[in-house]
């Protein structure tokens, strides 16, 4: 029998957990009281909602919370941490490939995308090697919204 308000009860106990460590002020989890670690809470809540009732097609917007949240509250307080936007594209594709192992849909998707992240993250180091791609990087760096824009209205065309 699925529970039909699991989701928001996983919710509830993540964000309650949360505010409650944010309340009480327990030396370690200081750095924890930001809404990026807020982000953190949502997806994992969306991630245990997945597994628990077999609704795997929400490991893709439960990873991508996740994996959001991380990488903003790594920016936040890591100085090591690396602010890039193609750091997106890996966490994109990350989140393709956990639904995958589940749903089996979207591996190669995933793979693509994990790679034009690392293509993008490592484009200076690697323009030693491929100056001809360096224009096409450049280009896309600029305008790669565009390109959101352009899968997002593909997505909505297909059925």
């Amino acid at each position: 029998m699925k529970r039909k308000h699991s989701l928001l009860a996983y919710l509830c106990i993540g964000i309650g957990i949360f505010l409650l460590l944010r309340e009480l002020r327990i030396p370690f989890f200081v750095d924890l009281y930001s809404w990026q670690s807020f982000l953190i809470v949502i997806g994992l809540g969306i991630i245990i909602h997945s597994y628990t009732t077999k609704a795997y097609q929400n490991l893709f917007i439960g990873t991508l919370l996740f994996g959001i949240g991380i990488h903003l509250h790594g920016i936040k307080h890591y100085s090591f941490w690396v602010d890039d936007w193609s750091v997106y594209f890996i966490i994109i594709g990350l989140a393709f490939i956990i639904r995958y192992t589940k749903t089996k849909k979207g591996f190669f998707l995933g793979i693509f995308t994990v790679l034009l992240g690392l293509l993008f993250l490592f484009s200076d180091q690697l323009s030693i090697y491929t100056s001809w791609i360096e224009p096409i990087v450049s280009f896309l760096e600029r305008f790669w919204p565009i390109l959101l824009i352009l899968l997002g209205i593909i997505m909505l065309k297909r059925k």
